[in-house]
């Protein structure tokens, strides 16, 4: 029988209210939202917490998919289902959907949320590699204030994140630029399942060449969830299959997957590199 250890909840009614209940429940309270992580790991005693914080109630602070500027604004309390039918999101980042569509299932989908998934900090996360990708910027809030940390600083290791005990992760912030492709790609064992591997690509083409690549990786042990020594090869290239496949081996030489019940190490860099190559080749056919 699974069951979680004594805790206190309180269900927050704003973010000031979120913030003071963080502070008075000090670093060993919790947030919740969606739940599907923390619940689980609170059923087998994986995870302790001493006070969970509801933020449900949040989401007219937390919420809302919208162009602000030139950069595409995501609350944190948008639910996986919401991304996936914003035409807003998906329209300039079908990275969105391609991703979106292979989380979990459709029950997960309409409760579990984007700040929650990324907030986990599971080095096996989709969304961490598609915002990697996407070189997006996380929006934190607490008592001192706002504060913006890059995606790609946002993990600081397995479970561990850039937001304080006090604070709250706000939005995530992705910049828009004309002539910008996205794709996703993900090996699974079933539907639905954590990734073996997965990869996110982002180009952006200038004078037929790549301004810009961004590389996304998920479950094979890349730093940051992100592939920079691919990226810069790809700086400054034309965007055909040849860059395409060398940018995949650079990505899978610096990632460190482990074996486990998905599968070897060896195997999973294999996929490392032909998602890789897959994912560019979908972003740019997408321009």
């Amino acid at each position: 029988m699974q069951v979680p250890a004594t805790f206190e909840y309180e269900r927050a009614d704003s973010v000031p209210h979120a913030l003071e209940l963080l502070e008075r429940y000090g670093p060993e309270a919790r947030v919740v939202a969606g739940g599907h992580s923390l619940i689980p790991m609170m059923k087998l005693r994986l995870a302790q917490p001493e006070a969970l914080i509801d933020i449900n109630g949040l989401a007219d602070e937390l919420g809302g998919i919208a162009v602000e500027g030139d950069e595409l604004a995501i609350g944190a309390m948008v639910r996986h289902t919401e991304l996936l039918e914003s035409a807003t999101a998906t329209d300039l980042f079908p990275i969105f959907r391609d991703a979106e569509r292979v989380i979990a299932d459709p029950i997960v989908r309409n409760r579990g949320t984007v700040g929650g998934s990324l907030c986990q900090g599971d080095p096996s996360e989709d969304l961490s590699a598609v915002f990697a990708a996407l070189r997006a910027t996380a929006v934190i809030q607490g008592p001192g204030g706002m504060r913006t940390v890059p995606v790609r600083e946002f993990h600081q290791g397995p479970y561990e994140t850039a937001v304080e005990p006090n604070e709250l992760l706000i939005q995530l912030r992705v910049p828009v630029a004309p002539g910008t492709g996205s794709a996703y790609e993900k090996v699974e064992r079933r539907v639905g399942d954590w990734p073996v591997a997965a990869a996110g690509a982002v180009l952006r083409i200038e004078g037929g060449v790549i301004a810009q690549a961004g590389i996304g990786l998920t479950a094979v042990g890349a730093g940051h969830f992100c592939a920079p020594e691919a990226e810069a090869y790809l700086d400054g290239r034309a965007p055909d299959q040849e860059a395409f496949t060398q940018a995949g081996l650079i990505a899978a030489e610096h990632c460190e997957p482990h074996a486990d019940q998905r599968g070897p190490a060896d195997y999973k860099r294999h996929l490392a590199a032909e998602l890789t190559r897959r994912a560019l080749a979908k972003a740019a056919g997408r321009i």
